[in-house]
């Protein structure tokens, strides 16, 4: 039933978004939707067998301004980086490694995508529970895990 819902949402986006009535396109957003739904449908709906899923969505909502204002902060950081007369000696790109203490698989690749969606780091590998990290400065690496991952535990882990 995850399916036939997940299908139908993305069916109605689709054609929203697209605004195009017309055979091929209808056909390319049902193609579209189906391999969606496919893909996520376990993801993209709740299952009332497993509790706490809308509890965890809860304390996410509360983690994504934190992680704006983070973005807003790492942004800053980079263009005054780009921007400084001194540039190539306040660049100092580094690879940061540690080990979390996320469990969740879930709870990882959200680690991993907020380090990336923050300015100045990207997550290049994880290998079972060890993050490798670039870092544009020191500073930035100064940071890692720090802060972000704590809350991502609150969020996906409840500790």
């Amino acid at each position: 039933m995850h399916y036939i819902y997940t299908f139908l949402i993305m069916l109605v986006f689709w054609v929203t978004l697209s605004g195009k009535f017309d055979l091929f396109h209808l056909t390319l957003g049902v193609i579209s939707s189906a391999l969606v739904s496919w893909m996520s449908a376990d993801l993209f709906m709740l299952d009332p067998k497993k509790k706490g899923r809308v509890a965890t969505a809860c304390r996410f909502l509360a983690y994504f301004p934190w992680l704006i204002k983070e973005i807003f902060l790492s942004t800053l950081h980079v263009a005054i980086l780009a921007l400084h007369p001194r540039m190539r000696e306040e660049i100092d790109p580094t690879i940061v490694t540690f080990k979390t203490i996320l469990k969740k698989d879930i709870a990882r690749v959200a680690l991993a995508n907020s380090i990336t969606l923050t300015p100045g780091t990207i997550t290049v590998r994880i290998v079972e529970d060890v993050f490798y990290v670039h870092a544009i400065s020191r500073k930035a690496a100064a940071g890692l895990p720090g802060e972000m991952e704590q809350r991502l535990a609150r969020v996906f882990e409840g500790s």
